[in-house]
């Protein structure tokens, strides 16, 4: 599905199958990751008023929530991991404070050794999914058209497009997150591979078969 589509019914679809697309993925502990990076772990960070802030062991499950879903980079997961406890705290609670100035609470976030924009991202999306949606690979192509800059000024083209399509979508009456637009896209590729590689093993059976 491509960002300028305007089938808000389309995009409730897609996002209404978010979670059996997670299932589907078949890959180990991520449907456990997921339900804790979107439904325990809002609350946890909610709850610590009026100090909001992640823990190191927070961070490391997001993380290997992030490289589930994605990508698997075990040096990223080792880095913060290792990272001292404090520091997650003290730079978590100045991000969150500094919404919903994006840029400058990335800058805050990044500060953190194997955190770049894109971890820094599901962490504030993590705490504000209304502001800032997750930079992820799917997401960025549907958005931007490619998925290998992972920068701050990338991360912030991303979110004007993403805080718009949330708004647009929401004008038809049913409120839309910019991350929910991102768990949208990202639903529709994971479909749209699950669907070009059926056609790909199928072509292949009927060549063996005509053998």
């Amino acid at each position: 599905m491509e960002l300028k589509n305007s089938d808000v019914n389309q995009w409730k679809e897609a996002l209404s199958l978010y979670d059996s697309r997670i299932e589907s993925m078949s890959k180990p502990d991520l449907v456990s990751l997921d339900h804790f990076y979107c439904k325990q772990l809002p609350s946890i960070i909610h709850e610590r008023n009026p100090n909001p802030h992640i823990t190191t062991l927070e961070l490391s499950k997001l993380m290997q929530w992030k490289l589930t879903r994605g990508k698997w980079r075990p040096r990223l997961l080792d880095f913060v991991s290792s990272l001292d406890e404090e520091t997650v705290k003290c730079a978590s609670q100045k991000a969150f404070k500094s919404l919903p100035e994006i840029s400058k609470a990335i800058t805050e976030l990044t500060v953190l050794k194997g955190v770049g924009p894109a971890t820094a991202s599901a962490v504030l999306a993590a705490y504000a999914p209304d502001v800032a949606p997750f930079m992820s690979d799917e997401a960025m192509v549907a958005a931007l058209g490619n998925s290998k800059e992972y920068t701050l000024k990338q991360y912030l083209v991303f979110v004007d497009k993403l805080q718009a399509k949330a708004k647009e979508l929401s004008a038809e009456g049913d409120a839309f997150t910019p991350s929910d637009v991102e768990r949208a896209l990202w639903s529709s590729a994971i479909e749209a591979k699950f669907v070009a590689s059926s056609n790909t093993d199928t072509k292949y059976s009927k060549k063996k078969r005509k053998r």
